[in-house]
């Protein structure tokens, strides 16, 4: 099921959007519903989770910290090289970089599955990365666009805690005590999940119907750099290092997928919905990369190299 709808999740959030801009009404008045929306994101990923996910990092700590060190390091500063490059509008900018400089989606593990990476590593990182958030994600944005741009910090770490460790960590907890009674329903969880991205998808594109004929491409080319960029430094660096090819997917695809929904969610409240679009962009995006990329790692033929 999660891997059909990883495979129509593009399809469904490009029709979503247009449907969007050309009926911005329907959608524009849904803005302070993002953030509560990804809280519900949230559990949905922490109800797959169990606490072993977490203490995994003490089983293999050198290879999440190096990976959890490319996750922090890479896509901050490739956004913010991209987006200096470009030119992009500050408020561009800042979405990119908050976008950068969040954790690991929430789709990675599947599309880590679909690659034949490590799925054990996938989800300990991210996990792990989740919670580095609360702290990294406000300090990196800071410390990239913070002398252009008021980063209020401790207000987004408390609204980081909020909305996606605490309902991470609400998810887990359920997953402990009740899970053997959530059994039949645990499928519904990624569907619903789905359903809340493309939906704030929506409302970004929707907030900003009268800006994209200017903005749309100039994004759509920045988010599609930054992802690619990502992608190819994080199997290339372990690569170098001689990591073997499927702790390199791994890591690739950890590094390259970002929890966007997360960028958007800050990006709106903090900043303007504007710099909530190249979250929006890079949901669609990512997801469409990582199925691609995972097909022709895998191969036709079912290899499983």
């Amino acid at each position: 099921m999660m891997t059909l709808l990883i495979r129509l999740f593009p399809v469904l959030a490009v029709v979503v959007s247009v449907f969007a801009v050309l009926n911005p009404q329907f959608l524009t008045g849904l803005k302070p519903a993002i953030v509560p929306l990804l809280g519900i994101v949230m559990f949905g990923m922490g109800i797959t989770l169990l606490p072993d996910d977490f203490l995994k990092v003490f089983r293999r700590p050198l290879l999440v910290l190096f990976g959890l060190v490319m996750q922090f390091t890479m896509m901050p500063l490739i956004a913010w090289l991209l987006g200096t490059f470009l030119n992009l509008p500050l408020e561009v900018l800042a979405g990119l970089v908050l976008v950068g400089a969040c954790p690991g989606g929430t789709a990675s593990n599947v599309i880590c599955y679909l690659a034949r990476g490590d799925v054990a590593l996938s989800i300990t990182l991210t996990a792990v990365s989740t919670l580095c958030a609360v702290l990294f994600t406000p300090l990196l944005t800071w410390v990239y666009i913070g002398q252009n741009v008021d980063v209020p910090v401790m207000p987004m770490i408390k609204d980081i805690f909020l909305v996606v460790v605490f309902p991470v960590v609400l998810g887990v907890l359920g997953n402990v005590y009740a899970g053997r009674y959530l059994e039949g329903v645990k499928h519904i969880f990624p569907v619903v999940s789905m359903v809340v991205i493309v939906l704030i998808i929506g409302i970004i594109m929707a907030l900003n119907q009268s800006q994209l004929v200017n903005l749309l491409w100039p994004v759509v080319l920045a988010v599609v750099l930054h992802n690619s960029l990502g992608l190819a430094c994080g199997y290339g660096l372990p690569a170098l290092l001689g990591y073997d090819k499927r702790t390199c997917r791994t890591l690739a695809i950890e590094v390259g997928m970002q929890n966007s929904g997360l960028g958007v969610a800050l990006a709106g409240k903090y900043f303007t919905a504007t710099a909530a679009l190249p979250g929006a962009i890079f949901s669609i995006w990512h997801n469409l990369s990582g199925a691609i990329l995972a097909a022709i790692w895998t191969g036709r033929n079912g290899n499983k190299t």
